[in-house]
């Protein structure tokens, strides 16, 4: 499992996410990710911002409830076994 550092607004030190599931939707990249990769533990949709052709990806956690709401349904599809509770 593939493991990244998220780096909070305003914050110096990154956060550890373990990527989960990966999908892309309308041109656009989303994430699910997860504290920790053993045991139940906070989870966050995160969606790409970054524009075309920059070296670094700039996620940021999906707070839309719209955007939120289907973006799950479509990572619990992917992930039979995991139920995202909003």
């Amino acid at each position: 499992m593939d493991k990244i550092n998220f780096y909070p607004f305003g914050e110096e030190e990154p956060v550890g996410l373990f990527v989960l599931e990966e999908t892309r939707i309308g041109g656009v990249s989303y994430l699910l990710v997860a504290e920790s990769e053993e045991e139940d533990s906070e989870a966050y949709i995160m969606k790409d911002l970054s524009a075309d052709g920059e070296t670094e990806a700039n996620y940021v956690i999906v707070e839309d409830e719209k955007e939120l709401e289907a973006i799950a349904k479509i990572f619990e599809e992917l992930l039979e076994d995991v139920d995202i509770e909003l």
